[in-house]
């Protein structure tokens, strides 16, 4: 008989392990008599100088570390490998030394700028102006690289560009429109640390957590050349902002300068490498469900998928003409990343996205189960790749049988819960948390269903 919550994580997990830079930069990277040759890229080195890494994101320590696994001891050892990256709190191991140095830009659990990430920043960018025509440059990226690489431009404070962060991803922002103002406000974003590099070569390895693996909203694009982005800065300020006090004057003159600059194309000589993505993670889950014995469905997002209740509501209802035959698919295994509004401060519980669609679909589930006496057991699960679901220590959450017996006995009211944003404490009080801590990966949401 199938154990439904444990092979639920166990299909999460699988799709994580899919996506860790250990295991990317081992089937990836090869070192040669003359070049460094990452997938399709290929790196001169018999004239080069000096390896320059630079880099940042939740991703990126684990990152560094498998790819100096992959270089020369000698390199390592001679000088011809120096470096600079911006990492969270508390993801650098134990053990590491070594001349790529890792920088704590952010505490843990805290995804915002950092007066330690503005002093981070300003090191990186001062390296890679440092390079020289013959030395190389490797910049290692993940999700999580917007807030660990904050310097913001002359005229805007750090706290300034916190503020209108803060207040655009409570009224719901996505990724893409939170990094189109994030790159306005950015000395370093939108190919600015490419424009500062001196070398004749860059190299940016990317694991993408932006849906549609756009370079552009990728940890913002520090090493990515484009336009200015439609909807500009100014477009997205005023889709969100209602009254002008919510942002400081400073921020509003520095978005509208910026429609109409256009920044120059770098100098240097700029490739870009997905590594892995979302679809990497939903499709190594898929494996792991076909070894457990399920029969699965797979979905990955292209874009922003919307409000989170409506989506665990609908991933949920997409389940229901196949539970209860034999015959039909068994497990749901989708993947991207949602937005939730949040209530004001005031009333505001504690939660993440993934917490709060598991409770919508629970909330949904519920519903069923009260029409229907004998209704099949399912687990539903769903969970941010990094180990981070929102201002928390949990990856996300899940329900299963036990979990419903319990808020049926209790009569929770769990509309209650989802109108305060407060699903870290359901879960808290009731069972479902996924505890990862960090996955040393960033790959947007991973969700199982199985039943």
């Amino acid at each position: 008989m199938k154990n439904l919550r444990d092979d639920a994580i166990a299909i999460w997990k699988a799709g994580v392990a899919a996506v860790q830079p250990e295991t990317l930069f081992q089937n990836a990277m090869h070192i040669t008599a003359n070049a460094i040759e990452i997938e399709e890229i290929s790196i001169a080195t018999s004239r080069m100088q000096r390896l320059i890494v630079v880099g940042a994101g939740k991703a990126s320590a684990a990152m560094a570390v498998a790819f100096q696994k992959r270089l020369p001891e000698s390199w390592l050892k001679s000088g011809k490998v120096v470096g600079w990256i911006n990492v969270p709190q508390g993801t650098i191991p134990s053990s590491y030394s070594s001349p790529i140095h890792l920088h704590e830009g952010r505490p843990a659990a805290l995804n915002e700028p950092t007066e330690q990430g503005v002093y981070g920043s300003q090191q990186i960018l001062e390296l890679v102006e440092s390079a020289s025509a013959n030395d190389v440059v490797v910049c290692l990226l993940s999700g999580g690289a917007s807030a660990l690489l904050p310097l913001p431009i002359a005229s805007v404070s750090l706290a300034e560009k916190r503020e209108v962060t803060r207040y655009l991803s409570a009224a719901g922002a996505t990724i893409e429109e939170l990094n189109t103002v994030r790159i306005a406000l950015s000395q370093i974003k939108g190919g600015g640390l490419a424009r500062a590099c001196r070398a004749k070569k860059m190299v940016t390895l990317v694991i993408s957590d932006v849906l549609g693996d756009d370079l552009r909203f990728i940890g913002s694009g520090p090493t990515f050349y484009s336009d200015i982005p439609s909807p500009s800065a100014s477009e997205v300020l005023r889709k969100y902002v209602s009254k002008s006090d919510h942002v400081s004057t400073n921020i509003w003159k520095a978005v509208a300068q910026n429609n109409h600059h256009k920044w120059p194309r770098p100098d240097c000589d700029v490739e870009h490498l997905i590594l892995a993505n979302n679809a990497t993670a939903v499709d190594a889950a898929g494996v792991e469900a076909v070894a457990r014995g399920y029969r699965y469905l797979m979905n990955c997002a292209r874009r922003s998928e919307g409000d989170a209740e409506e989506l665990g509501c609908e991933l949920l209802d997409h389940c229901v003409p196949w539970i209860g035959d034999s015959e039909a698919p068994d497990c749901l295994i989708s993947g991207g990343e949602p937005t939730v509004k949040l209530v004001s401060p005031q009333q505001r519980g504690k939660g993440g996205r993934n917490q709060q669609l598991v409770l919508a679909a629970l909330q949904r589930r519920m519903e069923w189960t009260r029409a229907e006496r004998e209704a099949r057991p399912i687990c539903f699960l769903s969970g941010g790749t990094d180990g981070e679901d929102g201002p928390t220590d949990v990856a996300g959450a899940w329900f299963d049988s036990a979990v419903e017996k319990v808020v049926e006995l209790d009569e929770v009211k769990l509309a209650d819960y989802l109108q305060r944003n407060d699903a870290y404490h359901f879960f808290d009080q009731y069972g479902g948390h996924l505890r990862t801590g960090p996955t040393g990966t960033n790959v947007c949401d991973l969700r199982v269903i199985v039943w």
